[in-house]
This record gives C-alpha cells, structure tokens and sequence, in this order.
C-alpha cells in the first residue's frame, strides 16, 4: 500500500499540460494505483516519465505497448467508471 508522500507525489506528476490528459491520470491514481500490482504500479510510473505525445498515442490506440502491464494500465485508464 503507498503511504501518503508517495500518493502526493504521483498526483502531482499526473500534472501534465492538457487538462484531460490530467483527468485521465489522476482519476487513475485516486482509483486504481492503491491496488494495482507492484508490476503495474511501476508500469504507471514508466508512464509518468514518457512525454505526452506518446502518453495520448497509447491513450488513442496509435501506439501500443509492447509491456504488458503498461497494456493493463492503459486499459484501466481507458474504463468508464
């Protein structure tokens, strides 16, 4: 389980530049990251460190993963809630 300093610190690299994008992310992190896998834990913080445009075109389909909890990650971002 994160503790609190880490949580913060996610949600503030969530802070990217395109609202949605930023939505996308931190509805992640306050839904999913506390019990997601240390695979995919690492996997979204892999993602935080790639640059938006790749973020989007794995978020559009235009790219896709060859990691697959990076797959699972951007599935649970692209679920409805």
């Amino acid at each position: 389980m994160p503790d609190a300093h880490e949580m913060s610190r996610l949600r503030w690299r969530c802070r990217r530049g395109m609202r949605e994008l930023d939505m996308l992310l931190l509805a992640y992190v306050e839904s999913h990251y506390s019990t997601a896998s240390l695979a995919d834990r690492g996997a979204f913080q892999q993602l935080l460190t790639m640059p938006d445009p790749d973020i989007l075109a794995l978020l559009t389909g235009r790219m896709v993963a060859d990691d697959e909890p990076l797959r699972n990650v951007i599935e649970r971002l692209l679920e409805r809630p």
